[in-house]
């Protein structure tokens, strides 16, 4: 005699916490830096501001992301491009420079794209919860399948910025307890909604 198999439950059975977690997190994040703060420690003031703006105007720099020092992949001359460029990384400064387009500040569309992440996550959490709970599942453990998951998605890329791309690794261990937060938010709704 065979033993009973688990119901699956269905993507489509998971669109209502996809969407209030999404939400959630969304306000959550809100809160973190509104109310929190505790992100604006990680940006330093530069001490000339407005000469390093007019020397990024005088370079011609647009919007985009720009490494320095940083060597030439078509470059002729390979030994020697190597070896400038490990003479300006030994000299420095090294780092990073990420620049926006100029104009009036909107939030608008920040703000949709911060949704529309959460939104993508909270799908990817839904289709591997999906694959791993049965309907009717307990609370707790949808708590500890889906928190995990969704920590995983949000914790886990900021550290490769602070391995290769100067990101201080003080705002990699602020971006996981966001990533906590996010992912509590989450299990908390799909426990709650989990289809039963």
């Amino acid at each position: 005699m065979s033993a009973m198999v688990p119901a699956a439950v269905s993507l489509g059975a998971l669109w209502l916490p996809v969407v209030l977690s999404a939400v959630f997190s969304f306000f959550g994040s809100a809160v973190v830096w509104m109310v929190f703060k505790y992100h604006m420690a990680q940006w330093q003031v530069v001490p000339d501001e407005l000469g390093l703006m007019e020397a990024v105007r005088k370079a011609g720099l647009t919007g985009g992301q720009y490494l320095f020092p940083h060597m030439d992949p078509k470059a002729a001359d390979r030994a020697a491009a190597q070896k400038t460029w490990t003479e300006r990384y030994a000299k420095g400064p090294v780092g990073v420079v990420l620049l926006g387009t100029p104009g009036t500040m909107r939030m608008g569309k920040q703000l949709a794209q911060t949704l529309a992440f959460f939104l993508v996550v909270s799908f990817f959490v839904a289709y591997i919860a999906a694959h791993a709970l049965a309907l009717g599942a307990p609370y707790l453990k949808v708590f500890q399948i889906v928190g995990a998951t969704a920590f995983v998605a949000y914790a886990a890329g900021p550290f490769m910025d602070s391995i290769w791309f100067c990101r201080s690794w003080r705002t990699s261990w602020l971006n996981v307890l966001d990533a906590l937060i996010y992912g509590c938010l989450t299990a908390g709704t799909f426990g709650w909604l989990w289809p039963r």
